[in-house]
């Protein structure tokens, strides 16, 4: 027996017929066991696998059972007994590998790429890849391993590319490579084979323009530059360049985006000078800008120099004379201008820092007098002539920096690839340097990646090891920033020590105020590259900023003063006109005003309360709230159980948000009185685990009278009114806030009350209406930069949407929601939007693919506490496609989870959903009178009936037609007016799927 898990997972007997498996569970079992064939799985991979990282109760049981209906199934179709065996360690798929596809797939690979023959090479892969009937599992069973073997299957059809690129099979191979490019656009490979093809075709203009398609989306979407082999694609195509006299590097350079701007400043001008700190890369790119520069070049290295032009006069290979006779040059710069004056040449200055007054006098007499010269200096500042361009070189970009870290530690520690997530975090901290990343790199030898990322915080004594034959100032990085601190005069060193108390760098008036620094010697820092200054805003650079801490006065106290009074400056614009304006000023100091907060919690806890509560509303629209909770226990575990004079507000604030507060913050709430001067604290309370009744409506009474808070009470009373099924009394109150808050100009406000009309408009079927409010309060959460909510709101919309009629458009929404969603690392959103992909597939016929997103969003979903809205929804979802599928039992197991999640969480819409699909099952079973009731339960839990949902629309036909109009009519109104107490009360004993 045969059995094949890439594509659809199937079983085969001998003469190739399939043997009927059954239901996804079954046959993600086989798939499991399949995929370690010959091997023995433990019980417990085969739940996770199945069930993710959250199985239900009795997965064991269900295991058990699972095995057994998969045993019987395979001898039902012909495969002898035993053909899945029970181990104490677990189960066996007792078969040879070589019987499952995916085993013959990787020996056949593996075969071919043993092979030096580029014929048997290529016939290898095709036969290989001919194995595939398309996506390996078919969604089935263990989602990372199919990623894996997706992997696996495009390496492999790009080996196969490469051996048919070395048979000369240009021609053929473009169109099939035009479509895969266009399926992976940013696969550097992929391009690089097709630009190879095309030129091999004789189609170089074509394979140029790709290049620079390919080039153009890496700097856009990644913010990289080409692969090596992309570039040396690219390169094959220009042809070889002309022999060139630079340096030649040991290892590959990693392109960056300088590079390209340099080759067109040395077109374009004589002079260029690239600028930038210590261990930036400047000496590397420029001996690749050198490289590609036609006719004669001289690199001169003037680390060491004292005297300029006799190291020039060395490089060049020209003698001073010793005798000096008539019209002789009399000294080396004379000498230098007389060899030079009819010869062209690139003259590349290295290291020119410690001699640049030196070094500027030179070139300007030698440009002066050599009109064929041209000049490319590398220097931490600017050699000061006129006409002089520069070219700052700054941190690598993420993609190219890690790049570079991999490439130098497969050198130092070959056949083991580094953790990417640590290699992320070692490029990140070392400010994407070079030099630092390549000393980091070289400690693999004896670390691993992620002890390099952990010990990083003792930078200096961690790359203390580099080449033996690098100048001492490139071994180790402290003497990269020291060969940098060494040129600095006495005040730039006092105003470089006082600024690394800049966590994020700062403006001008920051500077002033914190460092009492003047622009005369902060100008002096930038010259020198070790400030940099973009877009009105000084920065140090990590590394620099380390080395100066250990050598500056510390200025943290007046650090947190400036930051606590610019955050308090800020808090009221938050909620009003000024609002995008505030936030954005805010980002903009967000890693200064934490580095304030986390000095004072331990420092000045007063000072630390009073900033967690100006900024409470900012970390909640900007959707930062995870970071507060170390940072608020610390405060709480420095002031003690009670709020210092006049700090009752903060204090509370802080409270809600800490981690695991032990505080009675009840007593605390009932003594405050007044105005909340943060009236915001009444939704943080809501929402944090203290929540009590009682201490609700005090402080929903201590919510003030200007415009904004009652704007706020408006949107409180309105979900208050929706939960108690008064939807009408529920609009006026979210109309009202919704006036409110556009006549404030508060974005936030008014997006928060836009979407629950839109509820109300979607329930109604005002389908118009509804779109018209989503697609303001959509547009309004973009204003803010709050990418969670915006894509939440898309699902919304979507939903609303779909039950419209109009699927292409929830598509749209649903897959820009997932996008932002994954660019923000919200697995809710993500979940939520693969779930509504899901709905459409099911509305359209495809139940396979329903099942797809449903568990593909389910694994997402797992959170217990903040995943429980959107569990109900796909459990729901599924369901409904268990019962069109005829598993009546499934989906009640699936309505019922539903049910569950929603009681547990009090969530009366979402039990409503639940009991909308159970009344399905009812209806399935001919239990008429009791699905009408059901149908009824749900519409009075909700408050409302939802226009436009098809599933309950078909049930409720489907019903009615076989009792009779007045018959359903008496039957749902029976479950529409149950109290809800009692309605949870007999959903939470089950009882409703069972028809008692």
């Amino acid at each position: 027996m045969q059995f094949a898990i890439l594509g659809p997972v199937e079983a085969r007997r001998p003469d190739g017929t399939p043997v009927a498996l059954g239901g996804p569970q079954l046959r993600g079992l086989l798939a499991l066991l399949a995929l370690d064939a010959g091997r023995v799985v433990s019980a417990g991979r085969l739940i996770d696998g199945l069930h993710g990282e959250h199985p239900p109760e009795g997965a064991a049981e269900a295991l058990q059972s699972q095995v057994s209906r998969l045993r019987r199934r395979l001898r039902d179709g012909g495969a002898p007994d035993g053909l899945v065996e029970f181990t104490p360690a677990g189960y066996r798929l007792a078969v040879d590998p070589q019987d499952v596809d995916v085993h013959r797939f990787e020996r056949l690979t593996a075969q071919a790429r043993e092979t030096a023959d580029p014929a048997l090479k290529l016939e290898l892969f095709t036969e290989a890849l001919a194995l595939w009937r398309g996506p390996a599992l078919d969604g089935l069973a263990d989602p990372p391993r199919a990623a894996r073997l997706a992997e696996l299957r495009l390496a492999a059809t790009e080996d196969r590319v490469d051996a048919g690129l070395a048979l000369g099979h240009h021609d053929p191979l473009v169109a099939e490579l035009r479509e895969l490019a266009r399926e992976h656009p940013l696969r550097e490979r992929l391009t690089a084979q097709l630009v190879r093809a095309l030129h091999g075709a004789g189609r170089s203009a074509e394979a140029l323009a790709v290049f620079a398609e390919m080039r153009e989306r890496l700097a856009d979407d990644l913010g990289a530059d080409p692969s090596p082999e992309l570039a040396d694609a690219h390169l094959a195509v220009l042809q070889a360049a002309p022999e060139r006299r630079v340096p030649v590097p040991l290892t590959p350079f990693v392109g960056r985006a300088e590079l390209d701007r340099l080759t067109t400043a040395l077109r374009d001008a004589r002079l260029v000078t690239l600028t930038g700190p210590g261990g930036a890369g400047k000496t590397r790119l420029a001996v690749e800008a050198a490289a590609r520069v036609a006719g004669e070049v001289c690199f001169v290295e003037l680390a060491t120099a004292t005297d300029v032009p006799r190291a020039v006069l060395a490089a060049l290979g020209l003698r001073e004379q010793g005798v000096l006779t008539p019209g002789a040059a009399a000294g080396p710069a004379d000498r230098l201008a007389a060899g030079l004056a009819d010869r062209p040449l690139l003259l590349v200055l290295d290291n020119c820092e410690h001699v640049v007054a030196d070094v500027a006098r030179l070139v300007r007499r030698l440009l002066g007098e050599c009109a064929g010269l041209r000049v490319l200096a590398t220097s931490r500042e600017a050699l000061g002539l006129t006409g002089e361009t520069l070219v700052p070189v700054g941190a690598l970009p993420a993609g190219a920096a890690a790049r570079l870290f991999t490439d130098r530690a497969a050198a130092v520690a070959p056949g083991e690839a580094p953790d990417p997530g640590a290699v992320t975090r070692i490029c990140a901290a070392l400010d994407g340097l070079p030099l630092a990343i390549e000393l980091a790199a070289a400690r693999l030898r004896s670390l691993s990646a992620d002890d390099v990322a952990a010990r990083l915080g003792d930078r200096f004594a961690l790359l203390s090891r580099g080449d033996r034959t690098a100048e001492p100032r490139h071994r180790t990085l402290r003497g990269v920033v020291e060969w940098s601190w060494d040129l600095l005069d006495a005040d730039e060193r006092r105003l470089a020590g006082r600024f690394a108390v800049f966590a994020g760098g700062a403006r001008p008036a920051a500077v002033e105020r914190v460092c009492d620094g003047s622009d005369a010697v902060l100008t002096g820092l930038v010259e020198k590259s070790f400030v940099e200054f973009a877009g009105g805003r000084y920065r140090m650079l990590e590394t620099i900023r380390a080395f100066c801490a250990e050598h500056g006065d510390d200025r943290r106290a007046a650090h947190a003063q400036y930051f606590l009074g610019f955050a308090c400056a800020h808090e009221p614009q938050l909620r009003g006109a000024g609002q995008l304006t505030a936030l954005a000023e805010l980002t903009a100091e967000h890693a200064d005003l934490h580095a304030a907060l986390r000095w004072s919690a331990t420092a000045e806890p007063e000072t630390a309360l009073r900033l967690i509560a100006v900024l409470s509303w900012y970390w909640w629209l900007r959707g930062l709230r995870s970071e507060v909770p170390p940072i608020a226990d610390t405060v709480l575990a420095a002031i003690g159980p009670e709020p210092p004079p006049g700090l009752a507000e903060e204090y509370v604030l802080c409270a809600i948000q800490a981690s695991a507060a032990e505080v009675a913050i009840e007593p605390i709430l009932r003594r405050l009185d007044g105005p909340l001067r943060y009236p915001y604290l009444f939704l943080l309370w809501a929402f944090s685990p203290h929540t009590k009744a009682e201490d609700g409506e005090r402080l929903a009474a201590l919510i003030g009278p200007d415009a904004w808070s009652r704007a706020f009470a408006g949107i409180g009373d309105g979900l208050g009114a929706q939960y108690r099924g008064r939807i009408a009394e529920a609009e006026r109150h979210f109309s009202a806030s919704l006036d409110a808050f556009r006549t404030l100009g508060d974005r936030w406000g008014a997006a928060s009350a836009l979407e629950k009309l839109a509820e109300f408009a979607d329930w109604r079927g005002d389908h118009a209406r509804f779109r018209e409010l989503m697609d303001e309060s959509v547009r309004l959460a973009g204003e803010l930069g709050a990418t969670e909510d915006a894509a939440d709101l898309l699902c919304r919309r979507a939903d609303g949407v779909l039950r419209a009629g109009d699927a292409e458009a929830a598509r749209a929404d649903y897959e820009a929601a997932a996008e932002r969603a994954r660019a923000a690392g919200t697995p809710l959103t993500l979940a939520r939007a693969r779930g509504g992909l899901g709905e459409i597939a099911r509305r359209a016929g495809d139940l396979a693919a329903a099942r797809r997103w449903y568990s593909a969003a389910l694994a997402l979903a797992a959170d217990p506490v903040t995943g429980g809205e959107t569990r109900i929804r796909l459990h729901t979802g599924f369901g409904w496609t268990a019962a069109a599928e005829g598993r009546l039992d499934e989906a009640t197991e699936l309505y019922q989870e539903a049910l569950a999640t929603a009681l547990e969480h009090a969530n009366l819409p979402g039990a409503a959903q639940a009991i909308e699909g159970l009344a399905g099952v009812l209806a399935g079973r001919a239990e008429d009178e009791r699905a009408a009731f059901l149908l009824g339960v749900a519409v009075g839990l909700r408050g409302a009936p939802v226009s436009g949902d098809a599933d309950v629309a078909g049930v409720a036909d489907r019903v009615r037609a076989r009792l009779g109009a007045a018959a359903y009519a008496e039957a749902f109104a029976r479950g529409r007016e149950m109290p809800p107490e009692q309605a949870v009360e007999e959903a939470g004993q089950r009882r409703f799927a069972l028809g008692s």
